[in-house]
Parts: C-alpha cells; sequence; structure tokens
C-alpha cells in the first residue's frame, strides 16, 4: 500500500479550520496540525485545536510560539477593546481592529517551511471570503499570491521536487454551508472555539464578530450550537 499523502493543516480550533481539516482527512490525507501561540488574548482556542487534532487522530499536532504582542496594532494582541454588537454592514465597512498584521502571512510561512521539510504539497487553510470579517489576508488573490511565492521561495518548488498547493477548500461557502459540510463530515463542533474576547473559563462572549458570525451560521444552518455562552444570546 503507498504511504498517504501528507497535508499540513493550519487550525485555529474554529470552525472554519477544523471543516478544512476533516475535509483533508476525508480525502485521505496524513494530517500533520498547525497552531500558534502568538500573544492572542484568546489563547483558549489551543485547547480546541488540541482537542480537534486528537479526535481527527492527526499524525502530529504542533504549536509554535510566536510573540506578535511585541508588535501589537490588534486588539486580539494589544491594549485595544474588541469591537462588540456590530451588524454585518459595519463588519465590512472597513478592516476591523481583530485584524492581525499579517497573521496568514506568518502563520502560512511557517506551513511552507514545515511542509518542504515533511515532503508536502498540500497546506490547508480555512479562509472564507463571504462571511468573514474584511481580513485581506483572506482574499482569493491574496492565497493565489502567496501560492506562487512559496514555488519561488523553497527548494523544493525550484528543483521540482513538489509543487506546492494552498488549498481553502471553504473560501466560497458561506458559514452556514461550512458548518453542514462538518456535520457531514461528522464533526463535533463542540470542540471548537471561535469567540476573540472570552471569559477566563473560555465561555464565548457571543458578541464580538467572530461569535455573532458563529450564530448566524449556526441559525442559517439549523443545528444548534454547541457554544457555550456567556450569557443567551438565543
Amino acid at each position: 500500500m503507498a504511504p498517504k499523502q501528507k497535508a499540513v493543516v493550519l487550525s485555529s480550533g474554529g470552525i472554519d479550520s477544523t471543516t478544512a481539516m476533516a475535509i483533508a482527512k476525508d480525502e485521505g490525507y496524513e494530517i500533520y496540525s498547525l497552531s500558534f501561540f502568538y500573544g492572542q488574548r484568546h489563547a483558549f482556542e489551543l485547547k480546541a485545536a488540541e482537542k480537534v487534532a486528537e479526535a481527527v487522530g492527526v499524525a502530529e499536532h504542533l504549536v509554535i510560539n510566536i510573540d506578535l504582542r511585541k508588535i501589537g496594532g490588534s486588539s486580539l494582541t494589544d491594549d485595544i477593546d474588541v469591537p462588540k454588537d456590530r451588524d454585518e454592514t459595519e463588519m465590512i465597512q472597513k478592516i476591523p481592529v481583530t485584524y492581525v498584521p499579517a497573521r496568514n502571512t506568518i502563520f502560512l510561512s511557517f506551513a511552507l517551511a514545515w511542509a518542504e521539510v515533511i515532503q508536502s504539497s498540500d497546506i490547508f487553510i480555512g479562509v472564507n471570503a463571504i462571511d468573514y470579517s474584511g481580513y485581506p489576508d483572506c482574499r482569493p488573490e491574496y492565497i493565489d499570491a502567496f501560492e506562487r511565492m512559496a514555488n519561488l521561495a523553497t527548494k523544493a518548488g525550484v528543483e521540482g521536487d513538489i509543487k506546492i498547493r494552498i488549498r481553502t477548500p471553504l473560501i466560497r461557502l458561506t458559514k452556514a454551508q461550512i458548518i453542514q459540510k462538518g456535520i457531514e463530515l461528522g464533526m463535533d463542533y463542540g470542540l471548537t472555539h471561535s469567540c476573540y474576547d472570552p471569559s477566563p473559563l473560555g465561555f464565548a462572549c457571543g458578541r464580538c464578530d467572530s461569535c455573532l458570525l458563529r450564530i448566524k451560521g449556526f441559525k442559517e444552518a439549523v443545528v444548534t450550537d454547541p457554544t457555550k455562552y456567556i450569557e443567551s444570546v438565543f
């Protein structure tokens, strides 16, 4: 039996990355899960990522420490309030303060390095260009540009051993469609965490952009949201 192809999957422990991981597993890949502690205020998500990795049965789950608090510039890594109670129109008017400068570029660069070492041609990332908060590094044109760069910047790419592909299976799906896909693949979203500003015990605020998009997604998918919120949001 031929060995399975390997895939590096960026995992935040949230709905999107968890669904992307489920899709990679369903396609037959051996999963190498990659998460980051970057000084985020919602570091509780790393516990979720660990639970997801265990549930999926990954070959390896790697957590890398990068202190982006030293750079700041985001409400997730700096002393800036996380926006609350915004409607969808407000979310897409401009790039929000929850945007972490160059985060996906940083994360994908680490994923690229690991992929080259383990000889994986596929990197999965759960970016989405429909139900999202307007981040510039979630757009298809950004992903295409990074993929071109990846094949120019690596030994594997230059020598032709591996052609790097940045896989974005969720990029054209709504949050509801993403949830429905994950349910179809048997994912337990009770393991996941989405909130940008959770309580010390990890309860979701129910009011940040990420929580509101999650709530909307479950409602539209007609699926019960297993999230534990600080207060009832229904």
